[in-house]
């Protein structure tokens, strides 16, 4: 997991705490790294700050496979403002 902003600044900042299948695993902070180890199989993603979080996502792990996502908060103010009300559009995450 890898937290960059490509071109801008993040709006919605703060320490993300990472959860894989609904457990907390670890947390993030602007221009940070985090690996876990996870069982190989199917598992979701997400990412969260309070109240805010992102989509959550699915993936595979291979047997001694690597899985890579890219996240960052929220970087235009429409985007911004539309998570007061949905709050998992705060927090962008994306498979590498």
């Amino acid at each position: 997991m890898t937290r960059e902003t490509p071109f801008a600044f993040e709006l919605r900042r703060g320490v993300f705490e990472i959860e894989v299948d609904g457990k907390s695993v670890g947390s993030i902070e602007s221009h940070g790294t985090f690996e876990a180890s996870v069982e190989p199989g199917h598992h979701t993603l997400r990412m969260r700050a309070g109240r805010y979080s992102s989509r959550v996502h699915a993936f595979d792990a291979a047997d001694g496979g690597a899985v890579s996502f890219n996240c960052h908060g929220a970087m235009v103010w429409p985007t911004f403002v539309a998570s007061i009300f949905k709050p998992e559009l705060a927090i962008s995450l994306r498979p590498a």
